[in-house]
């Protein structure tokens, strides 16, 4: 009784720092919170809109811009390469595979849309998986598995998924043949989210920027949210924070950092199209006429399961050793920029979309292809409200 009398007080003392106008349109009668403005948060926003048309809708962003790895990541439109699916056979079912699947090539027409292919530069150049050198048993365990998976998906797809191309890229150190996805694409990830922020505003959603959540309490007929500097309550509250869940999920979402790189322009950049090494650890593509690389995430796992926004030394040096040995062994390159991003990964595969509490709700753990499937998860998770 002693803590609902004292965040009475504070909740009533802060909105003594509001002006009447500003308490008025921003802080009072919220039907919805959402926690996180990335891809799931913006979609779950325009979701409820259509479900609850005269509803409040208050987007809450810890970062000036989406924290995570919505404006961060390399903007593949995929859903998996034929490794990757070898891999979940070991942890799940061939139904689990293709339901997963199945969902994530939903999320990415979803997307396309709501935006429409110019508006986010959808190129539908296909994806491609090469293998080191040394990695001959992955190799050799893909192509022998290749009719296994396409029979798999065929059906859904309409056609083979995956079929095997030589290497006309010039790769170095690698193997001569290729694993091609026609169906994959690659997008432009800043006008991904600035159009997606567009078309919230444009629905009348509010987004309050540099407001980290610190706790909650689900009271039953509302939600209290308290923020560093003042305190309000939401009918209901929906969490899109993916790579920060692991408190409200009990550690069923583990951060996994991921670095990037991207090199100045290259003249006559030969390589088109996205590309993955090493069970999707390793990833690359062209934007423009620039080669951008990241991953590596798997030479040191214990340090990138993390949500600091550093750069890991280490990893860095393997890309570019990557970039310079194997993806571009006969072209000279610079750094232009580095970075790296917060994912939400898990024993699972499979996203964790569910009511936590009465008025509570969370949909993440997107596996790091958030693009794929992070549309459709904000759809279902805005739906949850409805039951």
């Amino acid at each position: 009784m002693f803590f609902l009398n004292y965040i009475n007080q504070m909740l009533y003392f802060c909105k003594m720092n509001f002006s009447f106008w500003e308490n008025k349109n921003w802080f009072s009668e919220i039907d919805f919170s959402i926690i996180g403005s990335g891809i799931v948060g913006l979609h779950t926003a325009l979701r409820l809109r259509e479900l609850y048309p005269e509803s409040k809708i208050v987007i809450f962003e810890k970062g000036v811009l989406p924290q995570g790895a919505s404006t961060k990541n390399a903007g593949f439109a995929c859903f998996g390469s034929l490794s990757e699916i070898l891999d979940d056979f070991e942890k799940h079912s061939e139904e689990e595979i293709l339901k997963l699947v199945k969902r994530r090539w939903e999320g990415l027409q979803l997307l396309r849309k709501r935006l429409g292919d110019k508006v986010i530069d959808f190129q539908q150049n296909g994806g491609y998986e090469l293998f080191f050198d040394k990695d001959t048993e992955m190799y050799e365990k893909c192509l022998d598995n290749l009719p296994k998976v396409n029979r798999m998906l065929s059906d859904y797809f309409g056609s083979e998924v995956f079929s095997i191309k030589p290497d006309v890229f010039g790769f170095g150190k690698c193997k001569e043949k290729l694993i091609f996805n026609p169906f994959e694409g690659q997008i432009d990830t800043g006008n991904m989210m600035q159009n997606l922020l567009k078309e919230v505003y444009k629905n009348n959603i509010l987004i309050l920027n540099k407001q980290e959540l610190m706790s909650f309490q689900d009271l039953g007929n509302k939600v209290e949210l308290n923020f560093e500097d003042f305190t309000v309550s939401s009918k209901k509250v929906l969490f899109a924070t993916n790579g920060f869940s692991s408190e409200i999920t009990n550690n069923e979402v583990i951060p996994a950092r991921a670095q990037v790189l991207i090199t100045k322009p290259i003249p006559n950049l030969h390589i088109k199209g996205i590309f993955h090494i090493d069970e999707g650890f390793y990833y690359f593509r062209n934007f423009e006429n620039r080669l951008l690389l990241g991953g590596a995430r798997n030479i040191d796992f214990e340090t990138e399961t993390t949500t600091e926004f550093i750069l890991n030394k280490k990893i860095q040096n393997r890309l570019d050793e990557v970039l310079k040995n194997v993806i571009l062994p006969n072209t000279k390159f610079e750094i232009e920029q580095r970075w790296s991003g917060i994912m939400g990964m898990g024993k699972s595969k499979t996203p964790i979309v569910k009511q936590l509490s009465d008025n509570v709700f969370c949909g993440v753990r997107l596996g790091g292809i958030g693009i794929a499937i992070g549309s459709l998860i904000g759809k279902e998770l805005a739906e949850l409200t409805k039951t």
